[in-house]
């Protein structure tokens, strides 16, 4: 977050040495999985499942900036194999054993502040996913941030030379599809919409390519609450991407509102996570204050006011990211735990620090212990039992923190110096 904050790629050569690029992915919509794929011919593709060709059908045709067509299939439940032009399709574990966390991945051109788009370290999201991808998971959730090549790179800039810029299947191919190609390879994807991906921003690629819905919306839409069952775990993903931080305007509380209205019976009986780009209990730096710092300011107001008095009995954690860093913050049993991964690729607010903390913080009238610290990297979360075992590592894939989640109580703690 700047606060001023599946699949597989498939390359199919054609005649005479040009190529074509068909890229499917597996993600999760309404009532269980669903292959999706871009595709430069005239029609649909087929999708082999356990031996019968099923016909993709048309999500959108081609438009201003997007001059491919979008093709969806739901994927029968119990699939055991799918390919997509004699390739695999990942397709879903249930229950997983394993789920890869991370967001807030694309390289930020904006407002004259210019990523180096070109330097692996200096947007490092490829070899966080070819790095997140040999972890084999069995289901990657990103918290949301994908579209970040909002303005053209500046002639004279080096760093972020030849990159395409704007709301277009150009941008988006660099941005995400692109440096995400072995982690989309490696497992089905939950989606989550991030405020980069709001009206007047990337809007138009994240209805087009990667919202739930049936078919492609349009702005003012809303991407509308959505249910993922796991088997045993369930996760709520819902849109704060036009949820504001610092303030609850009426209109942005009532929008929150509705989508935990639609799932207000689950929220309350059915164990699972909340996943939404903002966190509803977050931190973010403002100012360094030498070795004291760095001070933070609380956020987000507008969903703090709409879970306010609601029942969350089952659900355990809050996944977000928009802040730029790692962070954890348990409660106890009091309220779900809240847990923040926006260390996908984008530059982290010039405040924060590497420096793993260990302490205890006081947000929306509760305190909190809290682990914190802003690196490049991923989450790895193992299911042990009732419980969720989870490693932190970064750009280097050197462990950073271990983290345990049993019940609502989300306790993470900083890996020794040297260990692997």
């Amino acid at each position: 977050m700047r606060i001023a904050a599946l699949g597989l790629l498939i390359v199919l050569a054609t005649g005479g040495g040009a190529a074509a690029q068909t890229q499917a992915w597996v993600q999760y919509v309404q009532g269980g999985a669903q292959a999706r794929t871009m595709t430069p011919a005239a029609t649909c593709p087929e999708v082999v499942v356990d031996g019968h060709a099923l016909p993709m059908q048309l999500r959108a045709g081609p438009a201003p900036g997007f001059d491919d067509r979008l093709c969806q299939l739901d994927l029968p439940a119990g699939a055991r194999t799918a390919r997509l032009e004699g390739r695999p399709l990942p397709l879903p574990v249930r229950p997983p054993r394993r789920i890869l966390i991370f967001g807030d991945t694309g390289c930020r051109l904006k407002d004259g502040d210019y990523q180096a788009c070109n330097d692996p370290r200096a947007w490092p999201f490829a070899a966080v996913a070819r790095l997140a991808a040999a972890q084999h998971p069995d289901l990657v959730i990103h918290v949301g941030d994908y579209y970040y090549r909002e303005s053209p790179c500046p002639a004279a800039d080096k760093g972020c030379a030849g990159t395409p810029s704007g709301d277009n299947r150009a941008s988006w191919k660099a941005d995400f599809f692109d440096p995400a190609a072995p982690l989309l390879a490696a497992a089905p994807w939950v989606f989550v919409r991030g405020n980069h991906e709001g009206c007047g921003r990337g809007a138009g690629g994240w209805f087009r390519m990667l919202d739930a819905a049936p078919r492609p919306l349009s702005c003012p839409a809303h991407s509308a609450a959505l249910t993922v069952d796991l088997g045993g775990l369930n996760l709520y993903v819902l849109d704060s991407s036009g949820a504001p931080d610092a303030l609850a305007p009426a209109l942005n509380v009532a929008d929150m509102a509705a989508q935990l209205d639609a799932l207000k019976m689950d929220l309350a009986r059915k164990p699972g996570w909340i996943l939404t780009h903002r966190p509803i209990w977050g931190l973010t730096p403002v100012a360094r204050l030498g070795p004291v710092g760095p001070i933070e300011v609380p956020i987000n107001r507008t969903q703090q006011v709409a879970v306010e008095n609601r029942d969350l009995s089952a659900v355990q954690m809050v996944v977000s990211g928009h802040i730029h860093h790692f962070d954890s913050l348990s409660f106890g049993n009091v309220r779900p735990a809240q847990l923040i991964v926006g260390t996908g690729g984008d530059v982290g607010e010039w405040a924060d620090t590497p420096r793993v903390r260990d302490t205890t913080a006081s947000i929306d009238g509760l305190e909190a212990k809290r682990l914190s610290f802003e690196r490049y990297g991923y989450f790895l979360l193992d299911r042990d039992g009732d419980d969720w075992v989870g490693v932190f590592r970064d750009l280097d894939n050197r462990l950073v923190a271990n983290c345990r989640l049993h019940l609502r109580a989300l306790i993470c703690w900083g890996a020794r110096p040297g260990t692997p």
